[in-house]
């Protein structure tokens, strides 16, 4: 898992907050200073705050448990779906579908709908449509697979949020607090961090913050698949071990089965031999 480096969140400009005017007074025990009418954050507590998120994410995603990627904000979007795609994870980059955790059950259905059309174009029955629904149906594909694309994989409510941008993304936070789901999310100096699990203040504006901390988080993600990969191939070898042996046990009782009477038999004219001697 990648060490926290002071100096690279320095040069990322991860330090620089928004205006003094526009701060949120929440945020003044992570904030060091201001310049220039600029808060400026305290990136050894940045740092900490990181450290904190790794270790959880790490451990929830050796549990198995997938962890939901959110941000729509232009400099960020590109930025998640590329980290999440890197270990395999869910994430919404194109708009948050309201309910899409409160009322999770009826966004399935939306995923399931992509599922039917894809159906209907391989077993034929698409091309039975006329002209005006295949369009629609083409349409609602597209749409979906705009939206919900990337969620597909995620048959269950996730086990976490990563938030970039708590501001934009109040509707996503607010769903996760509703249902208790921990949110790990880069504050800046006007948010409010009594608002996320695990808030790391950090400059979430600039495309370079933004990389910097996701890679930090991403690593300590796949270090986690990679401990529950490790520990289900173990599990897998002790298994067929285990296996091995009572195959291995059985066999010798056969074996030994098939000796006694033998054996007995051998014993049996021994003793005779021995008496007519």
């Amino acid at each position: 898992m990648k060490k926290v480096d002071i100096q690279e969140l320095l040069n990322a400009g991860a330090h620089f907050g928004h205006l003094t005017k526009k701060w949120n007074p929440n945020m003044a025990r992570y904030i060091y200073g201001k310049k220039n009418g600029i808060h400026i954050i305290n990136l050894y507590k940045t740092a900490a705050k990181i450290e904190e998120a790794q270790k959880a994410l790490k451990q929830i995603a050796s549990a198995g448990r997938k962890i939901l990627y959110v941000s729509t904000k232009k400099q960020a979007k590109h930025i998640i779906s590329e980290n999440a795609q890197k270990v395999n994870m869910p994430y919404i980059a194109e708009r948050w579908p309201g309910g899409m955790l409160t009322n999770f059950v009826t966004i399935r259905k939306a995923v399931k709908k992509m599922a039917a059309i894809d159906k209907m174009k391989k077993d034929g029955s698409y091309d039975t449509l006329s002209k005006k629904e295949k369009l629609q149906t083409d349409r609602l594909r597209a749409k979906l697979e705009k939206n919900l694309g990337s969620i597909v994989d995620m048959t269950r409510l996730p086990a976490a949020l990563i938030v970039v941008d708590i501001n934009k993304e109040h509707v996503a936070v607010a769903e996760a607090n509703k249902l208790g789901i921990p949110v790990f999310a880069m504050v800046d100096t006007n948010t409010d961090p009594r608002k996320v699990t695990f808030p790391i203040p950090a400059n979430d504006d600039a495309s370079k913050s933004i990389e910097l901390v996701m890679e930090y988080l991403t690593e300590a993600i796949a270090e986690g698949l990679s401990i529950r990969k490790e520990e289900r191939e173990k599990a897998k070898a002790e298994k067929e071990a285990a296996k091995l042996m009572a195959e291995k046990q059985e066999a010798e009782k056969e074996v030994k089965k098939e000796v006694e009477p033998v054996a007995e038999e051998v014993a049996e004219e021994v003793n005779t031999e021995n008496k007519e001697k």
